[in-house]
């Protein structure tokens, strides 16, 4: 790959490539998508929809937030009026005041679920993935499947992407993630076979690798390893990064003085985090990379088992850029359970109201699942170590909503709360989770320690996954990264290029 190329063949984990690598393959997608009247939107235009084609936008009235209609490819970003089903101006998102946080910071937490289909941002991760390799021709809609390894959000998003795309998918994910997850895989796959539930949970990553090297021995399955495609990182830096910037420039607005001062996400495949180069580049920004302190990998090359759904663990993703990241936290799903379930009691919401947070802000707490909860607390154990004040800015994302895990409440009281969850139980869980949340397993990153997170990735991608030393070292250097973020206006034109040769136009 070296660190000025990115041409890949199919198959390839780099999923970069911006050279056409199979004529014949990309003649019969752009036929595909001509007889299904198809049409791509380009990364420019999911950044910022007000670039999109009019009718594409006026198309989108006739069609659900949630149909399985290749016409919500146009709602593949953040700025989503889910009661309008039109665009607002601003994506959707919450301030968090010092009231809720405990912090002088200013904390911006954008919402997630107010993508279509899935109700979570990780269908934009599908989208910026399947998307280069199909105006690459480096896969095949007609005859392959694309497989979406994952531990919940992008298996389902890669499933929701395929279908309306008129391909198949296939999902792979741990069999212990919420039900919520596989009732909507089971209502959208086109055969119960193409869900496959791999041993354990949120943490067993390797057991995903594992199925997925069995399916991969046939050359009609593609692996689209978000863990592994650069596309992922891309796609964020290009499209979410942009929008976070906007959520901060609006609430800034004439203050001059605000300062964005940190980009919170938790790792999962590290895709979100593209979005940090993006802010820093422009603003500064600290990247902080969020884990589970259960299974605590960049903190203390730990392991373990934790119940954040939505942030695997136990290695370093490949497109992770570790040498550009300024800290690691860890945060307990002991914190995270508490307070998801803390956030949807009524003495919980009574005591925040009393403790003085605005209405506004209990509202948006049924955007909060449970790796949203974990992303607001290490934004809030962040400000704290890092001493931040009241001029400066923390934003982070809300990953999916509480929706889509209220088949944990029950299971939740029993297994780690006796049987019983009640009024006092709520309190304490505030009281000890997020009035209590201290700067305990915050890492403040030099280069000893980025160097030290990076080489952990060396035992997953090297020793296991096969990837060569020279291309896991490339990632070392800014101008490995810099190229990367150069590949989305390339893909901008092909994307257009491809519409042009299937002939498909907006409202066909």
């Amino acid at each position: 790959m070296g660190d000025q190329e990115f041409d890949d063949v199919p198959g390839s984990p780099s999923g970069a490539g911006t050279a056409v690598t199979h004529p014949e393959v990309l003649a019969r997608a752009a036929r595909r998508f001509g007889d299904q009247g198809i049409v791509l939107p380009t990364f420019a235009q999911l950044a910022d929809p007000r670039r999109m084609p009019p009718g594409a936008l006026a198309g989108l009235a006739h069609v659900g937030h949630d149909d399985a209609d290749a016409r919500n490819l146009w709602r593949v970003h953040w700025y989503n009026d889910t009661v309008s089903a039109g665009l607002r101006d601003v994506p959707e998102h919450v301030v968090l005041p010092s009231e809720f946080t405990g912090v002088a910071p200013r904390i911006l937490v954008a919402f997630g679920d107010t993508f279509p289909m899935i109700g979570a941002h990780k269908v934009l991760a599908a989208y910026a993935c399947l998307v280069p390799r199909l105006v690459t021709g480096a896969f095949d809609p007609t005859a392959q499947r694309a497989v979406w390894p994952s531990t919940g959000n992008y298996a389902r998003g890669g499933v929701a992407i395929s279908r309306i795309m008129g391909c198949r998918g296939v999902a792979v994910l741990p069999e212990n993630m919420s039900r919520e997850r596989f009732e909507w895989l089971r209502s959208w796959v086109s055969d119960p076979a193409d869900i496959i539930a791999t041993p354990g949970s949120e943490s067993n990553v390797k057991e995903i690798y594992d199925a997925c090297a069995e399916i991969a021995a046939d050359p009609r399955n593609v692996i689209f390893n978000q863990f592994s495609e650069f596309s992922n990182h891309v796609g964020h830096y290009a499209v979410t990064g942009p929008a976070l910037e906007h959520v901060f420039e609006h609430h800034a607005g004439s203050r001059s003085a605000l300062r964005l001062a940190a980009f919170v996400a938790a790792s999962g495949s590290s895709g979100t985090l593209g979005a940090g180069d993006y802010l820093k580049e422009r603003h500064g920004t600290h990247t902080v990379a969020v884990e589970a302190l259960e299974c605590p990998t960049m903190l203390y090359n730990g392991f373990g088992e934790h119940n954040i759904q939505g942030i695997g663990d136990k290695h370093i993703p490949l497109v992770h850029n570790v040498m550009g990241t300024d800290a690691a936290v860890a945060i307990s799903d002991a914190a995270t359970d508490g307070l998801f379930m803390a956030f949807g009691h009524e003495s919980g919401r009574r005591f925040l109201t009393e403790s003085g947070v605005p209405d506004d802000v209990l509202a948006s707490l049924r955007h909060f699942g449970l790796s949203s909860i974990c992303n607001v607390l290490a934004a809030i154990k962040y400000a704290r170590t890092a001493g931040l004040g009241g001029d400066d800015v923390v934003i982070t994302v809300a990953t999916d909503g509480a929706a889509l895990y209220e088949s944990e409440r029950p299971r939740l009281t029993g297994a780690r709360f006796g049987g019983s969850f009640d009024g006092g139980d709520a309190v304490t869980q505030i009281e000890r989770h997020l009035v209590g949340a201290d700067s305990s397993h915050v890492l403040l990153l030099d280069d000893v320690g980025r160097s030290r997170i990076f080489n952990l990735g060396y035992f997953t991608w090297v020793e296991q996954q096969g990837i060569s030393l020279e291309d896991f070292e490339a990632r070392r250097a800014p101008a490995f990264w810099d190229r990367l973020h150069a590949t989305a206006p390339e893909w901008d034109a092909m994307i257009d290029e491809f519409n042009a040769r299937s002939g498909a136009t907006i409202g066909s």
